[in-house]
């Protein structure tokens, strides 16, 4: 991985942040004093990287170096809104370090910091730390390291230098260099968002299921399957950034912790949303678009036909999550959610294009497809009814079987009926079928 000490271990006490390539020691100045570098280009986005760990891995670094000088260097390109850390973080970053780390950052020789000319002002020094300023040196260009570094022994992003580059050029007028995109850096072994379906199989010894979609799923069969507006609400996105982090690192999660039944329910979209490949497939997607060109009675053998094309794991991880979604419309009367309405939330969550986004008259076939697999669950995901037409394979049947059962509804002892939904789209399919 570019910026990764190669003699990293996994087994190092900071993995899990030391493996971004985000602090590095490397080289020296023109004194003697060792050289850090901070790059902020090498920052994941904030829900993939805990901030506070981050603090804990800089305070780490620092202290093997804190009793002796040493110079910072400070990378800022790279720094976005995706990745930066929130105004409070840095406020309470000042606060949790000690004297010892303070008063060594006023006796520090350097501080230098390289910024784009546009540099924002929340950056510069402020009056509380004049002392710490007034050691800062700012500069435009990596060009003007030479005078104060052994320019040659530091670790600079590929990202820094073309970006360097491009700034020199449009200073020379002359027609910057094309950008390139940086190698992905490689998932924790415990990582649960933008990861694979293989992926989470291989590292949870062969469970099809992915844990996320378990654990949100079996909470909201639970505890939320009659709260109204369920999927349709929002939730802070501090928080699911949060849970995504605890995920990520392989740390529990406890839903009642949050107070909030839509939280979980954000967090299976999110998840859905984040993997690489929607779980429908970028191959199914024109396929997808033709439902509505196909006779309404026949609309849901198309169906079947369609996820006859899928992955086996696809298959089962789409059949676990419709019957949930089925079990969910089903009790419409209390959740407001019925099979149309559970369409619109989720469809764009199951399959998107793999150049662009979906164009506004792509939703009308995209939602109705989705609610197609909602409305017709059990008929859609049932045992073969023709040669050649998929069920559940003999290993889903087996020790496998245990989540698709679970997504099978239940009929409840409450002495309801089913009550008449406004009429949908597919209103005229389910008379003829």
């Amino acid at each position: 991985m570019a910026g990764q000490d190669p003699a990293l271990s996994t087994s190092h006490p900071f993995y899990d942040v030391a493996r971004h390539g985000i602090l590095q020691v490397a080289g020296d100045d023109r004194f003697g004093r060792r050289v850090v570098t901070f790059s902020c280009c090498r920052m994941p986005p904030s829900h993939e990287l805990d901030h506070q760990r981050l603090l804990e891995y800089l305070k780490y670094t620092l202290d093997q170096y804190v009793e002796n000088d040493y110079t910072i260097v400070y990378f800022h390109y790279g720094l976005n809104s995706r990745n930066k850390p929130s105004l409070g973080w840095l406020q309470s970053a000042y606060k949790e370090f000690d004297r010892k780390y303070r008063l060594h950052f006023l006796n520090m020789k350097n501080a230098c910091i390289v910024l784009p000319p546009t540099a924002p002002p929340s950056l510069q020094p402020s009056a509380s730390l004049h002392k710490f300023g007034k050691k800062v040196i700012y500069f435009n260009y990596l060009s003007e390291l030479h005078e104060h570094l052994k320019y040659d022994q530091l670790v600079i992003p590929p990202e820094v230098l073309r970006y360097d580059e491009k700034l020199q050029s449009l200073h020379e007028g002359r027609t910057p260099p094309p950008t390139k995109t940086p190698p992905p850096r490689p998932p924790l072994p415990t990582q649960q968002f933008g990861v694979s379906l293989q992926y989470l199989k291989d590292k949870n010894q062969g469970e099809l299921i992915p844990p996320v979609l378990r654990f949100t799923v079996t909470y909201l069969r639970e505890k939320g399957l009659r709260t109204e507006g369920l999927f349709r609400r929002s939730a802070s996105v501090q928080t699911v950034r949060e849970i995504q982090r605890l995920y990520n690192q392989g740390k529990p999660v406890n839903f009642d912790d949050y107070g909030d039944i839509h939280i979980p329910a954000v967090i299976l979209k999110t998840f859905l949303r984040e993997l690489p490949q929607p779980l429908l497939t970028f191959q199914a997607y024109e396929q997808i678009l033709g439902i509505t060109c196909v006779e309404s009675s026949l609309r849901v053998t198309r169906c079947r036909q369609i996820l006859r094309s899928l992955p086996e794991h696809n298959y089962v991880v789409l059949c676990y999550l419709m019957g949930f979604l089925h079990a969910v419309s089903r009790e419409s009367i209390f959740n407001k959610m019925n099979s149309s309405n559970l369409a619109c939330v989720f469809g764009l969550n199951l399959i998107w294009p793999s150049q662009g986004v979906s164009s506004l008259s792509a939703l009308v076939p995209l939602n109705m497809f989705t609610e197609l697999l909602i409305e017709y669950y059990e008929k859609i995901f049932s045992t073969p009814e023709a040669p050649g037409e998929r069920g559940l394979a003999p290993w889903e049947q087996g020790s496998r079987a245990a989540p698709l059962q679970e997504a099978v509804p239940q009929t409840q002892a409450t002495g309801l009926t089913k009550p008449t939904l406004p009429p949908s789209p597919l209103m005229a399919a389910r008379r003829r079928l």
